[in-house]
């Protein structure tokens, strides 16, 4: 590996030691790595959508986003084509152990069967409902996975983020909410799940065809009297990890420079993770799951740097907690839903957080 990359990932572990404010992320597709290194440990939470920086907000809309704002902070960059030469050392596993007992295998069963029958009468269309697992390590190494998930997951937006005050949060998702430049926006749906088996010439059942088609046309009908919708391609299959999705893309001209906060109230949070009716859907995960979702299904990313802001759903994600990774999945319930295989749905996504670990 070149020693200028080498260099790159020792300022990344330095900051990390010396527990400053930072996020280091890659987007979808691009070989440019960016380190952004906030120069204070103050935790900034974002007043505007106006400012400037690297945000970090919640799945629950009330509790606070945080941002690194762009003037408080330094950036590094890298560009970074050939991750074969990354030299990564192993973590070592120590055992798997169960996270809550509202997460086993028998109560996220019953809890997806209890939302299948509230859905049947008919009180919504879709439920998407999580649960976590956790993993124990007997050494464990932020910026092994770190590299593993540059390596491994090209299309899509990788990170690590830590504050003190928070904690440090790994992701890979394949989900972009919202990207705005120059007066022109892109956002895509993406729904339903397969393992991948070696071809992307897959066949897709009812429920995932009818999953993605809630998820785009809530999409469509929050934003269409805001912009103006040019081009609507999908649904079409695509890789992330070791999976596949159906993903519509959706992109077209906003009305109004100043629409971005107004445009996040009415996406966030999507059909993809939440469900439709967005509220019922809401008051169902906050009576039933029984634990707190905080950065799992909120959304990151760039917030009005250089021209334009970038902005993804965090999915395929874990927060590290000394030498614990607490995983979160989730799976999107509707009235052809079938709890164990909904639940098998959620094994696989983990293992694509497992396969950087």
């Amino acid at each position: 590996m070149p020693k200028e990359i080498n260099q790159f990932f020792e300022k990344i572990a330095e900051v990390y030691r010396l527990k400053q404010p930072f996020v280091v992320y890659r987007k979808p597709n691009e070989e440019l790595v960016t380190l952004m290194v906030q120069n204070s440990l103050k935790l900034n939470k974002l007043h505007s959508f106006n400012e400037a920086g690297f945000l970090f907000a919640p799945f629950y809309k009330e509790d606070a986003k945080i941002l690194f704002p762009k003037e408080e902070s330094s950036i590094f960059q890298m560009r970074i084509s050939q991750y074969e030469e990354l030299a990564i050392n192993e973590n070592i596993l120590s055992k798997k152990i169960n996270s809550l007992s509202s997460n086993s295998k028998e109560n996220y069963v019953d809890l997806i069967n209890k939302a299948i029958e509230f859905i049947k009468e008919n009180n919504a269309q879709k439920i998407v409902l999580s649960r976590n697992e956790v993993v124990e390590f007997s050494h464990f190494s932020f910026i092994t996975s770190l590299k593993k998930m540059l390596k491994n997951y090209t299309n899509a937006f990788v990170y690590a983020w830590f504050h003190p005050k928070v904690g440090l949060w790994l992701g890979a998702t394949p989900e972009r909410l919202l990207t705005i430049t120059n007066g022109n926006f892109k956002t895509m749906a993406l729904a339903g799940t397969q393992f991948y088996n070696n071809s992307v010439n897959v066949v897709w059942e009812e429920k995932e065809k009818e999953e993605q088609k809630i998820v785009t046309d809530f999409i469509i009908d929050n934003i269409k009297n805001e912009v103006n919708i040019t081009e609507v391609n999908g649904p079409y299959t695509v890789k992330a990890g070791s999976l596949l999705h159906l993903r519509t893309d959706i992109s077209g001209e906003l009305t109004n420079v100043q629409m971005l906060e107004k445009l996040l109230l009415k996406l966030h949070p999507t059909p993809a993770v939440c469900g439709l009716p967005k509220e019922v859907a809401l008051n169902f995960i906050l009576s039933n799951e029984h634990y707190k979702r905080t950065y799992y299904a909120g959304y990151l990313g760039e917030l009005n740097l250089s021209t334009s802001t970038q902005l993804f759903v965090n999915l395929r994600c874990m927060e590290i907690q000394n030498k614990y990774a607490k995983i979160f999945v989730g799976g999107g319930i509707t009235k052809d839903s079938v709890s164990d295989k909904e639940y098998d749905e959620t094994v696989f996504k983990t293992m694509i957080m497992k396969n950087v670990l």
